[in-house]
C-alpha cells in the first residue's frame, strides 16, 4: 500500500500543477492512514500468563506513572518560573553561581533527596524484589524443559521423558516471497510447537550448538540467550491455557527472522496424554532404522526432512548460497563415495558433513538432531536430486551403525 501512494505522488507531481498534484498527495497519505490505524497496534505489553510477566507489567505501570508524575511537575514548575519570573515583567536574572544561603541549599537538597527516595525505594525495592522471583532456584520445579538454539531451529527435549523433537517454521514459502497472501500467524507458526502443562514449574535450560540466540515469549516475561558452550536457565509458570507465540530476539544470521517459538499451554492430563503420543511416535522411528528401506521410501522422506531442514541453506533447489552455502547440485562431495570398502565414513564425505558437520563453517552437525531414518533419508535425496544422478542410497541400519 505505500508503495501504491508512492507512485501515486509521482505521478501526480509530474504530470500536473504543483498545487493540483501537492493536493493529490495529501488526499492519497489521507486514504492510507486508516489502514495503518487498522493494523494491530498495542501500547502496552501483552496480557501476562505467568507471575513473572505479570510483575514485570506491574513494575513498569508502576515506573510509567512516576516518570509521568515527574515530568509534569518539573515543566509546569519550570514553565510557569519561566512566565513568571520573565525579564519584559522587571524581574532581573540571579548574580549567584551556586547555593548561598538555607534557602538555596534547600532547594539543591530536596529534589535531591525525593529523586534518592524515588529511585531507591519507589523503583529499586520492586525492580530488587521482581529479578529475586525471575531467578528464584529455592523453589524446586516440576519438570525440565531443555532448548536449544541451531540456525535456525530450535530442539526441545523433555530430558526425563525422553523426547526430542525439532520445532521448524511452517508458514509457506509462497508467503515469504510474496506469492500468496500472509496467514493469520505468519512467521509465528511452527510444524512441531512445545507443549507444557498448565500450574506446573517447568524449569528450562537454553543453549546453542553455533550462534547466539534468545528464547523469548513475551507472555511469559522471559526473554534468555542461548549461549553456545553454555547451559543457562530460567524458569516459569503458566497459569493459563492457551497458545503463546515468540521468536529468537537475538541477530543470528540469514533466516534470524524465521525462528518462531509456539508453546501450546494445556491441562496437566492432556499434556501427559501428548507426552505418551510422543514416547510412541520415538519408539516407532526408532524400530524403523532396523528395517530396509526402498528407495521409493528414502526419496519421499527425504524430501521431507530436506525442506524442512536443509532448504533454508541450500535452497530448494539445490543451488545454494556460495561462498557461504554451497550448492549441492554437482558437488563433488554429494557425487563422491558414501563409504570405504569396509563401511566406514570417509572424512569430509557426504555423511562425514552431515552427520558431522565442518568446523569452522555454517555446516552444522546433526548427528544428533536427526533420527538414523531421516539422515539416511536426506542422504539419499541429495545424491539423486538436484541433477545428481549417482543412482545409490544408504539405509538407516548402516547410519545407526556408523553413529
Amino acid at each position: 500500500m505505500g508503495n501504491c501512494v508512492v507512485q501515486k505522488c509521482s505521478r501526480g507531481l509530474a504530470g500536473d500543477a504543483p498545487t493540483s498534484s501537492l493536493l493529490k498527495c495529501l488526499l492519497a497519505v489521507v486514504a492510507f492512514v486508516p489502514g495503518l490505524a487498522g493494523a494491530e497496534y498495542k501500547f502496552n505489553f501483552p496480557d501476562p500468563v505467568t507471575p513473572i510477566a505479570r510483575e514485570t507489567l506491574h513494575i513498569h505501570n508502576e515506573f510509567m506513572l512516576i516518570i509521568t508524575i515527574l515530568f509534569v511537575v518539573v515543566f509546569a514548575i519550570m514553565i510557569y518560573s519561566m512566565i513568571k519570573h520573565r525579564k519584559s515583567v522587571g524581574h532581573q536574572p540571579a548574580k549567584f553561581t551556586g547555593p548561598t544561603g538555607g534557602m538555596q541549599w534547600f532547594w539543591a537538597l530536596v529534589p535531591f533527596g525525593i529523586l534518592l527516595f524515588i529511585d531507591f525505594i519507589l523503583m529499586g525495592i520492586p525492580a530488587v524484589q521482581a529479578i529475586i522471583t525471575m531467578e528464584d532456584t529455592k523453589t524446586r520445579a516440576d519438570m525440565v524443559l531443555k532448548v536449544t538454539g541451531m540456525q535456525w531451529k530450535w530442539q526441545y527435549e523433555y530430558p526425563e521423558a525422553g523426547v526430542k523433537f525439532i520445532s521448524t517454521l511452517s508458514t509457506p514459502r509462497d508467503q515469504i516471497a510474496n506469492a500468496e497472501g500472509k496467514g493469520e500467524n505468519y512467521l509465528l507458526e511452527v510444524d512441531k510447537p512445545v507443549v507444557l502443562p498448565v500450574g506446573k514449574k517447568v524449569r528450562i535450560l537454553l543453549t546453542s550448538t553455533d550462534v547466539i540466540h534468545t528464547w523469548w515469549v513475551p507472555q511469559f516475561g522471559v526473554k534468555r540467550d542461548a549461549v553456545p558452550g553454555f547451559l543457562r536457565e530460567t524458569r516459569v509458570l503458566i497459569e493459563k491455557p492457551g497458545i503463546y507465540r515468540g521468536q529468537c530476539a537475538e541477530l543470528c544470521g540469514k533466516d534470524h527472522g524465521f525462528m518462531p517459538v509456539v508453546v501450546h499451554a494445556v491441562p496437566e492430563p492432556e499434556y501427559l496424554a501428548w507426552l505418551e503420543t510422543q514416547k510412541a511416535e520415538a519408539k516407532a522411528a526408532a524400530g524403523g532404522a532396523d528395517r530396509t528401506w526402498s528407495s521409493e521410501e528414502l526419496m519421499t522422506k527425504g524430501k521431507e526432512v530436506y525442506e524442512k531442514q536443509c532448504a533454508v541453506c541450500h535452497q530448494p533447489n539445490g543451488l545454494g548460497l556460495p561462498p557461504a552455502f554451497p550448492a549441492l547440485s554437482g558437488s563433488p562431495i554429494v557425487k563422491g563415495p558414501l563409504l570405504d570398502k569396509d563401511g566406514k565414513i570417509i572424512k569430509d564425505s557426504h555423511v562425514d558433513r552431515v552427520l558431522n558437520g565442518k568446523a569452522g563453517s555454517a555446516m552444522q552437525a546433526f548427528r544428533n538432531t536427526l533420527s538414523d531414518v531421516e539422515v539416511a533419508a536426506v542422504i539419499t535425496y541429495e545424491r539423486n536430486s538436484f541433477g545428481n544422478r549417482q543412482g545409490d542410497m544408504i539405509q538407516p541400519a548402516q547410519i545407526k551403525t556408523l553413529r
